[in-house]
């Protein structure tokens, strides 16, 4: 027989995904507007981002998120944005703090509903997969910045369970310095699930990684009573195309890293040579 803290939540899911339908289909539907209406690419480019931010507000809200945003820059500055990455959760709160362009994988473009999603938001997509394919993506990204948007990158390549940052893919962090932009760290933390900090017993509430469904981590979400997150913005990296991508990776990892604080509740480890590697690509 479930309790009844289990019926609350379960009701408390069924309220915000009902909320969550609403402000899925409002976004689609602005956003398929905006597409038919708006002849030019980059003004079309510019409204999606803008929409984005928008409709995360929203969602962010409904899901009663609590977001502290400590540092943020002045809403004249451009940037490549690197994050620590744990799920949607995160790419919901950050988006809300300025119009931007969020990278993601050519996978991601290809899953039904998620894809049309991340079209609609104005993403850009990458192949991971193909060493060559980034190389020459790689100039969307710049282009992008060149063309006066804040970009964001989750150098992890991947989302995590919260225990750790992981190693930084190298490659596209590039495109700050091909575009002459500064880079702009961005350490993501949850300070707090239903009260009660940030354990292995709500990870999975917010942490979307692995083999978890996206339904289920969504519906994971939407019962929590609340979460509290935040968002730093740290020193900002001016680099150069001369510069060695391996260094400038290594320095933005360490400064995220220095400031992530993970899942409690982890058995005490010693980081081996193998976790400490950087990522060769």
């Amino acid at each position: 027989m479930k309790s009844v803290e289990e019926i609350q939540a379960g009701l408390r899911g069924v309220y915000r995904f009902i909320l969550f339908v609403l402000v899925i289909v409002s976004f689609l539907m602005w956003s398929f507007i905006c597409h038919w209406t708006i002849r030019n690419p980059e003004k079309r480019l510019r409204r999606f981002s803008r929409n984005t931010q928008f409709f995360c507000g929203l969602m962010i809200k409904g899901l009663g998120l609590k977001l502290n945003v400590v540092n943020k820059p002045s809403v004249d500055q451009k940037f490549l944005v690197v994050s620590n990455h744990m799920g949607f959760v995160d790419i919901l709160s950050l988006a809300t703090c300025f119009p931007m362009l969020f990278v993601t994988s050519n996978e991601m473009r290809e899953t039904p509903f998620l894809g049309l999603l991340t079209e609609m938001g104005g993403c850009i997509y990458v192949e991971r997969r193909s060493r060559t394919k980034i190389l020459d993506e790689m100039k969307s990204i710049v282009s992008s910045l060149k063309n006066g948007f804040r970009v964001v990158l989750y150098p992890e390549a991947t989302s995590t369970n919260g225990e750790k940052v992981l190693p930084f893919k190298k490659t596209l962090m590039m495109a700050a310095a091909q575009a002459g932009v500064p880079i702009q760290p961005v350490v993501i933390n949850f300070r707090e699930i239903n009260g009660e900090e940030f354990s292995l017993k709500w990870r999975d509430h917010v942490c979307w990684y692995g083999d978890i469904p996206f339904v289920t981590s969504m519906w994971k979400t939407m019962t929590l009573k609340s979460v509290t997150a935040e968002i730093e913005f740290l020193e900002q990296i001016h680099t150069t195309v001369e510069d060695d991508r391996g260094v400038i990776a290594e320095k933005a990892h360490a400064l995220i890293a220095a400031k992530f604080v993970p899942v409690k509740g982890l058995p005490d480890a010693t980081p081996t040579p193998a976790d400490m590697e950087a990522d060769p690509t």
